[in-house]
């Protein structure tokens, strides 16, 4: 009997759901701290909508999700050559795996490996190539942000507009990137070497749990 749709897609729609109600609540609280800042200035309550296409909000957002594309870019990209011995996270160090070898064509093989030629030269890194697009337009889209808010804050404080190319020598957005990106980083280390002695029963992140802590790979 085929499962239900919910059943063969509850892990995806949960992470959507989480992140839906994630995003209210970060929209709704930035909201209210803006309206704060405002009010410390003089200024009156901007309306719900307005606070959409401002600075502090698309910055925030944005801060975020690059950092979050960025570390999954490279998490594809580094597992293809590094390794880590006892790693649940790591491909084997001596063995070449399933995922390392050449794509055949079959009845139901994607489209683009049936196609073969440049449609399969893409197809093929195709994981990584969408990881490294959504990090850099989400990096452009907290770049504005950041810079539309900088020139707000400016106005605010009856200081001169700055241009972007003057932004981006400003250490504020800079500040803002490092911090996520140093977040991201640790995190991928913490999984990539505590999946080496700890495990989880019935996780796939996990080694089976009689695992010795030299194997490494699932």
């Amino acid at each position: 009997m085929q499962k239900s749709f919910l059943y063969r897609n509850s892990l995806s729609i949960t992470f959507i759901l989480l992140f839906i109600l994630a995003l209210a609540a970060q929209v709704y609280f930035g909201w209210k701290e803006y309206e704060s800042e405002l009010q410390e200035e003089g200024i009156l309550a901007v309306p719900f909508a307005s606070y959409l296409t401002s600075g502090h909000f698309i910055s925030s957002t944005f801060e975020n999700f690059q950092s979050e594309f960025l570390q999954m870019a490279l998490y594809v990209i580094l597992t293809i050559f590094l390794r880590q011995i006892g790693s649940a996270e790591s491909k084997s160090l001596d063995e070449k795996e399933e995922v390392d070898r050449e794509p055949v064509p079959h009845k139901d093989a994607p489209g683009p490996v049936k196609k073969g030629g440049w449609r399969l030269a893409i197809y093929k890194n195709s994981l990584s190539i969408a990881f490294i697009i959504l990090f850099l337009l989400s990096w452009g889209g907290h770049l504005y942000g950041s810079f539309i808010d900088f020139n707000e804050q400016q106005l605010l404080k009856g200081k001169p507009l700055s241009k972007l190319a003057d932004f981006l020598s400003e250490p504020q957005f800079w500040f803002e990137t490092f911090q996520n990106w140093q977040s991201e980083f640790l995190s991928v280390a913490s999984i990539v070497i505590l999946t080496i002695f700890l495990r989880q029963k019935g996780s796939p992140e996990s080694k089976p749990v009689d695992s010795p802590h030299s194997e490494t790979g699932k």
